[in-house]
């Protein structure tokens, strides 16, 4: 009957060691999901002039390019 108690009693320990480690375990995947999951929001690209015309003119090339075939 002794060796049972020890045995249950060495259960109950290795329970409560992995409850703690389960409890370790989703606390850093709430915290990892939270750095996932955050969004953060971005300023809008400004180009400047010369930028933009370079752009448009690469496009009209492009669309040329396309259509002479």
């Amino acid at each position: 009957m002794v060796d049972l108690q020890r045995v249950f009693k060495q259960l109950k320990q290795e329970r409560r060691r992995a409850q703690k480690e389960l409890q370790r375990l989703e606390n850093a995947v709430a915290a990892f999901g939270k750095l996932v999951g955050r969004r953060t929001a971005r300023a809008p690209r400004i180009l400047s002039a010369a930028t933009r015309k370079k752009i448009a003119a690469a496009r009209r090339a492009r669309w040329a390019k396309l259509k002479a075939k």
